[in-house]
């Protein structure tokens, strides 16, 4: 919901704020039916997209489960409107339908972190890269919500003015001041940064190596204290030590990669650094209140 507000809020306030028709929009789906977000939430279309659809922008949002929301048989037409567009956004997963439907093939773009390194394996031939926004040609892709809202603004200052987007981001008490190459974080560290540079480093060297795990003794090592002092500064901001919240990411990690991939139970705990299938399998089932087995086919 988030991610489909930040590419028309803007637009929507564009216009307000210029007391200009700078922009109209459809909103389409594939059947023409409503759109049922991940929260329950329906969104009314304007209509079923056609083969005759046409303008200067198309904006693929999509999110978990895109493989089902665009099947194989929609591919063809998806190719066939891209081209009748100057320029196509993809949303999140919206490159990955890209992808899928061959409108990007050899481009450079991102998609939201999580599927970051799937996307780059199924598809050798895309420049993947963990930026928040990337612009190729006329190919737009972001990674989500808080980035898809920066490409917007991005698109405001290209097409119109900076005093438009800067308008626009004030409307949303929204500091535009990430840059479109920043990486995505895994770990949004908000205040900690601020308040204790040291733990959002640990942080940061914890989800740079989920499939190899580093000891938490080498982490503190390489941020100039001890490891005490780490499990210290860990629970008072974190509620948990530094290895229950490690361990917490690999899991997280995991489990994004049961629901949304098929890949192998051994090639998942390989990936998230875990040393046999069987260790995985229990820390997950701790977790999670279920084998991750389970978890995959209890929601196909």
């Amino acid at each position: 919901m988030m991610t489909f507000s930040s590419v028309i809020d803007p637009l929507r306030a564009a216009n307000r704020f210029s007391r200009l028709p700078l922009f109209s929009w459809k909103i389409v789906s594939l059947t023409g039916q409503p759109i049922k977000l991940s929260c329950g939430i329906e969104i009314a279309v304007d209509s079923e997209l056609k083969p005759g659809t046409r303008g200067d922008l198309m904006i693929l949002v999509a999110g978990f489960r895109h493989q089902h929301h665009a099947p194989a048989r929609t591919l063809p037409l998806l190719r066939q409107v891209a081209r009748q567009h100057k320029s196509i956004f993809g949303i999140e997963a919206g490159t990955w339908v890209l992808a899928r439907a061959e409108i990007i093939r050899a481009h450079k773009v991102t998609t939201h972190w999580e599927d970051l390194e799937n996307l780059s394996f199924s598809y050798p031939g895309l420049h993947v890269v963990g930026q928040r926004y990337v612009i190729d040609q006329n190919i737009w892709t972001s990674g989500g919500a808080s980035p898809a809202l920066d490409m917007l603004l991005h698109y405001l200052r290209t097409t119109q003015n900076r005093s438009l987007a800067m308008d626009v981001a004030s409307a949303f008490i929204y500091k535009d001041i990430s840059a479109p190459t920043d990486a995505q974080m895994i770990v949004s560290p908000g205040r900690i940064q601020q308040v204790e540079p040291r733990l959002a480093q640990a942080l940061e060297i914890m989800q740079e190596s989920l499939e190899e795990p580093i000891p938490i003794a080498e982490i503190a090592a390489q941020l100039g204290i001890s490891t005490r002092s780490l499990e210290l500064i860990s629970n008072k901001h974190l509620g948990v030590s530094p290895g229950a919240y490690y361990l917490r990411l690999r899991l997280q990690a995991a489990r994004r990669l049961v629901l949304d991939t098929n890949s192998t139970m051994l090639d998942i705990s390989v990936r998230t650094g875990f040393n046999n299938q069987a260790g995985f399998t229990r820390a997950f089932k701790k977790r999670y209140g279920q084998s991750p087995l389970n978890l995959r086919n209890s929601t196909i």
